[in-house]
């Protein structure tokens, strides 16, 4: 139960660590007792509202009162929708639209939301607080994550509180072991499922949190804090440790005990390289789609041993415990071991669906016959295959979908906009790699002349930063295929 396991926890790291440190943020410290009482005051505020719907929008901003506001908003049973403050505005308030919020906890000075929808954080300072520890029902959402959508809009993924209970537990049952000495990193966006883990698993063990300000760059900001604090539990993407490569030598970071891979295929030579950086931390490579609750299956990167891999990319292994993973053909048979096919999961830990959605639904998920049970399992896409030890190696997307900076995107949303920018003309999104080894967007547009400024201007007013191209190319006419289709293989290979 979420009450029992992950509040009840959390209260009581709370009280018994009052004193210690909570957060580090943009090098402030917050105690345990702090954090507390910044909790139970935005409770007192949330009670105010009278939410019928048991949902908010949350403006997820670097600051106590954004994190304070998630662990309110749990304590009262409710869920939140997050909203980054550097996405355009047009693009969140679809998503204020699509999950039909009728109010948004904003800690911002200077809030770009209507007075009517906006609650300001800061309106609880003068409150009373509230510590009651609320029965809080499993089904209730614990959280609305909108994610890239083909059709040119985002789609949510509803995360109940018992697909949130069920990770913690498969999580712990993978052998971390922590406690309140204990300091960790959170690199993540609060509008990416990663980050849920980098705060709740330290927060439910009384051990510290350390945060990157939106304003910093990222990756130098990160070896700071591993650096000068010392740090214990780092989560990375693999496109971060390659831009922290040229400074592999003089990194010795003997104090980190674990490091998770996870948002994106993870290259072999590369962790190699990061593994002696990191003498004295166990690493993991873990996978998972939004869809089934942050991560779902794990490999244990052992350096001087024979490590699994496919195409140059780690073995993302085995499912947590209470998980089930098959891999099937294009006829939903199972594969021999062995075989390539795409990957389905099932569990307590995989949504109940797309919120709001049921065309997406019906493609995203099947009712199998598994074991002699009639099982709900989520079609994730990927490419992968069974080895004879059991593990799941991975090949790669079967779609047109990507990661790009550890967010998964659709490239056919890039391509909606832009067609959209000009006239409705084809439009072709397709990634390369940079200069530092790691996937950027290019986009190819069919028109004579190009106004590249005018095309990526129109695109920052709708996208956020990481979806947004840095190459663009023009073609006077697309190549077609036999079925008088875009030749999208034909266009990229023009250009990479």
């Amino acid at each position: 139960m979420f009450s029992k396991n992950i509040i009840q926890r959390f209260a009581t790291m709370a009280s018994q660590f009052s004193d210690r440190n909570a957060f580090c943020i943009n090098e402030t410290h917050y105690t345990y007792g702090d954090f507390w009482t910044l909790v139970s005051k935005i409770r007192t505020l949330l009670n105010t509202l009278d939410l019928v719907d048991q949902k908010i929008g949350l403006v997820v901003n670097d600051d106590l009162e954004t994190y304070a506001s998630i662990f309110a908003i749990w304590m009262q049973g409710m869920g939140y929708v997050p909203l980054h403050p550097k996405y355009p505005i047009e693009r969140n308030l679809d998503i204020v639209n699509q999950a039909d919020l009728k109010k948004v906890l904003d800690s911002s000075l200077n809030s770009g939301y209507d007075s009517s929808l906006v609650v300001k954080t800061i309106e609880c300072e003068t409150l009373e607080l509230t510590t009651e520890i609320l029965k809080i029902s499993d089904d209730s959402l614990a959280y609305i994550l909108f994610t890239s959508g083909s059709t040119g809009k985002p789609k949510g993924v509803q995360i109940s509180f018992k697909n949130l209970d069920s990770f913690v537990s498969a999580f712990l049952d993978t052998g971390f072991e922590l406690d309140h000495t204990d300091k960790c990193l959170q690199c993540f966006d609060l509008t990416f499922d990663v980050s849920v883990q980098s705060f709740l698993i330290p927060l439910i063990h009384g051990a510290s949190v350390y945060t990157i300000p939106h304003d910093q760059i990222k990756y130098s900001y990160v070896f700071g804090l591993l650096d000068d604090h010392e740090l214990t539990f780092g989560v990375f993407a693999p496109s971060m440790i390659r831009l922290l490569k040229p400074y592999f030598e003089e990194i010795d970071l003997k104090k980190l005990r674990y490091c998770i891979l996870t948002a994106e295929a993870s290259p072999v030579d590369l962790v190699k390289e990061w593994a002696e950086c990191i003498p004295n931390a166990q690493i993991f490579n873990f996978y998972g789609p939004t869809e089934a609750t942050i991560y779902c299956v794990y490999y244990e990167v052992k350096v001087n041993e024979t490590i699994k891999d496919a195409n140059g990319m780690l073995a993302i292994g085995k499912p947590f415990k209470g998980l089930e993973t098959i891999i099937l053909d294009e006829n939903l048979q199972v594969v021999e071991k062995g075989n390539k096919g795409e990957l389905y999961v099932s569990g307590n830990q995989v949504t109940s669906g797309y919120w709001k959605n049921p065309e997406r639904n019906e493609e995203a998920f099947i009712i199998l016959d598994y074991n002699g049970e009639s099982k709900k399992f989520y079609k994730t896409g990927d490419l992968c295959l069974e080895d004879k030890d059991n593990d799941l190696l991975y090949f790669g997307r079967l779609d047109n979908q990507v990661k790009i900076q550890g967010f998964r995107i659709e490239l056919g949303e890039i391509e909606f906009h832009a067609r959209a920018s000009i006239g409705g003309k084809n439009a072709v999104a397709f990634i390369y790699q940079g200069q530092t080894g790691g996937n950027e967007i290019a986009l190819c547009l069919e028109i004579d002349n190009l106004d590249k400024d005018a095309i990526l201007n129109s695109l920052k007013a709708i996208l956020p930063s990481y979806m947004v191209p840095s190459k663009v190319y023009n073609l006077e006419k697309f190549p077609l295929n036999t079925s008088d289709k875009v030749d999208r293989k034909q266009v990229i290979n023009l250009f990479v």
